[in-house]
């Protein structure tokens, strides 16, 4: 899992969502606004550029966590796995992803220094209910810009995040290969354990820097 952190640390510098969202909101306008709400908090707030582990966990959980659909985040990256997983380990496995995407952003917004985000222009009829917000980030330490693309699904309560690629790669297709190796070796079970057991090793950090 450990390549995984790199990634989603890239993506999460413009991931972030918070409740003052409309649900009349186009996805586009959603994620800009959100998105720069949180990089400037992120980039202002020096306990977040010190490593403040209790700080950064409290802007996920306030900004981001609202926003994103975890169950079918989970769902997904399980695959065909998924319905041969009981409800209570479904719920499990919900609990542990998502605890796990909590410590890996929380994580990554450390790391949040001088990028700004440039959006495409929505390529989405007014009726879709899913749709895929392209953007990139830049450094004004310069590089190649980071190309990052988002899919939303519009739900009752307004439009939720359930993926993130960069550069080229989905997250939830990345998990999916954890997920299955996991799975392969120790059944449904044994992906929970090994989720359970890697958000004890993050929490143990994550307290060390309080």
């Amino acid at each position: 899992m450990k390549m995984l952190t790199k990634f989603i640390a890239i993506a999460v510098s413009a991931l972030a969502f918070s409740g003052a969202a409309s649900a009349q909101e186009a996805p586009d306008a959603l994620v800009k606004r959100i998105s720069s709400e949180v990089l400037d908090t992120a980039k202002a707030d020096k306990d977040i550029q010190a490593g403040n582990t209790s700080r950064i966990m409290q802007l996920v959980e306030q900004k981001i966590l609202p926003y994103v659909d975890f169950e079918r985040m989970t769902q997904l990256a399980a695959g065909r796995f998924w319905r041969q997983a009981t409800p209570e380990q479904q719920k499990q496995l919900i609990t542990e992803f998502r605890s796990l995407l909590v410590y890996t952003y929380s994580g990554a917004l450390s790391q949040v220094r001088d990028q700004k985000i440039e959006f495409k222009p929505l390529r989405a009829a007014p009726a879709d209910t899913e749709v895929e917000v392209n953007s990139q980030v830049i450094s004004a330490r310069g590089g190649e810009p980071i190309q990052l693309s988002y899919r939303l699904e519009k739900k009752a309560d307004g439009w939720k995040l359930y993926d993130v690629n960069v550069l080229g790669a989905w997250l939830v297709e990345a998990y999916k290969g954890t997920f299955t190796n996991e799975i392969n070796k120790g059944g449904i079970d044994g992906l929970i354990k090994a989720l359970s057991d890697k958000n004890k090793q993050l929490a143990a950090r994550a307290n060390g820097k309080k």
